[in-house]
């Protein structure tokens, strides 16, 4: 497969690298990045680099994956729009719906939109991903393929529903680090020095994690097992639900997941 990025940035980079280290030949995986320092660093990658779209840049590619800000999503599909002969288009960009890139794009339809999250930096990301009806089988696995090189997939039947896994993924490691940061201070309140509080938090986290991903049983139930009748656990459990913080967890999701819907209608303006 041959792909083109237009974009050369984090996760553009972490793509590359996670198909390379997956088979992929570096010299099939164009990337457009005007900025040269940009274009220097994900050419160590040894992959080929250019500072336009052009028709150079995008010979021989069979998939486009959008990889630019989403403030800079009009300009660069205006500027790609042109150069399209049959590719599949990836977008990555949060916020921007496929009507608006596809009016940018001068109609086009070959397109499926993802949303993946940062820990794809270490090949540990999961994205979700949504293609309309027109868009074929072999296309959505080659999307899923490109997404797979850096983590887990999970395909959405509805496009609105990807500002939900905005929220719930893609924003949620900035949760995870902010709930770690918590802990770990918290940790310090109580004697413990930051280096030693800082990984005892990090570490329980990462363990609880894996725990959760291998286990059969729920989270709710993994909880519970920790939790005995009043023990150290219960007593935290029952500050969290005084202070109702599963509500107002709740709520701090559907402002995420809401902030994404409002991105989309600001960005699809034009």
């Amino acid at each position: 497969m041959k792909i083109v990025f237009i974009g050369g940035g984090n996760m553009a980079t972490a793509l590359a690298g996670g198909l390379i280290k997956r088979g992929q030949k570096a010299a099939d995986l164009h990337v457009v990045e005007p900025d040269a320092a940009a274009r220097r660093r994900i050419a160590r990658l040894r992959v080929k680099t250019f500072a336009k779209s052009d028709d150079k840049s995008l010979a021989g590619m069979q998939v486009v994956v959008l990889a630019v800000k989403p403030q800079q999503m009009r300009e660069a599909a205006l500027a790609l729009a042109p150069l399209l002969r049959r590719q599949l288009v990836v977008t990555i960009a949060a916020g921007i719906r496929l009507a608006d890139l596809s009016r940018w794009l001068g109609g086009y339809r070959d397109m499926v939109r993802v949303m993946p999250n940062t820990p794809a930096l270490i090949g540990a990301g999961i994205a979700g991903l949504y293609a309309p009806a027109g868009v074929g089988a072999a296309a959505k696995k080659s999307a899923e393929r490109i997404l797979g090189a850096v983590g887990k997939t999970v395909w959405v039947k509805d496009e609105a529903l990807l500002d939900p896994v905005t929220a719930v993924s893609a924003s949620s490691p900035a949760y995870v680090f902010w709930f770690i940061e918590q802990l770990a201070a918290a940790g310090v309140s109580l004697g413990l020095s930051t280096e030693t509080s800082q990984k005892l938090a990090i570490e329980a986290v990462l363990g609880s994690a894996m725990l959760a991903a291998q286990s059969k049983e729920t989270p709710a139930t993994l909880r519970e097992r920790v939790t005995s009748r009043g023990g150290t656990t219960q007593a935290a459990l029952e500050v969290f639900e005084k202070e109702q913080m599963a509500e107002r967890f709740k709520k701090a999701v559907e402002a995420a997941s809401r902030r994404g819907a409002e991105m989309g209608d600001a960005f699809g303006k034009d």
